[in-house]
């Protein structure tokens, strides 16, 4: 069975992207435009690793971050936060408790190169 990957990023342009590319990959994804989505997405589908856009409308990617690692079913998920700030990252990465960041834009290699890092390539 494929891996689940859930991306959440309220630009279309972009997720749709990623989206494709993941796909291609071959790993099972899902997309998400704000942050509630994020939460309700992670719940109904335990995906093996979520990006999230930091910053997100309804909720903030940090925000769910911080939920979703308090939440005993759902805190062994690796989460990886993307932004085009590069500014506090770190700092977001670390209180959030996600797993590691990456900066928009990011070439193509080095985006998947990082996600199978924390899940392997897809099955």
């Amino acid at each position: 069975m494929a891996k689940k990957i859930l991306i959440v990023d309220d630009e279309p342009d972009l997720l749709k992207v990623l989206l494709i590319r993941l796909k291609k990959a071959g790993y099972e994804v899902f997309g998400g435009t704000n942050g509630q989505e994020a939460l309700d997405l992670t719940r109904q589908i335990t995906p093996d690793l979520v990006i999230l856009d930091v910053y997100l409308p309804v909720m903030n990617g940090d925000d769910v971050a911080k939920i979703l690692k308090k939440d005993e079913q759902l805190k062994h998920i690796p989460i990886i936060l993307i932004s085009a700030t590069t500014k506090d990252m770190a700092e977001k990465v670390q209180e959030s408790q996600a797993n590691d960041f990456l900066t928009k834009p990011f070439e193509p290699e080095d985006f998947l190169k990082k996600i199978s890092g924390f899940i392997g390539p897809p099955e």
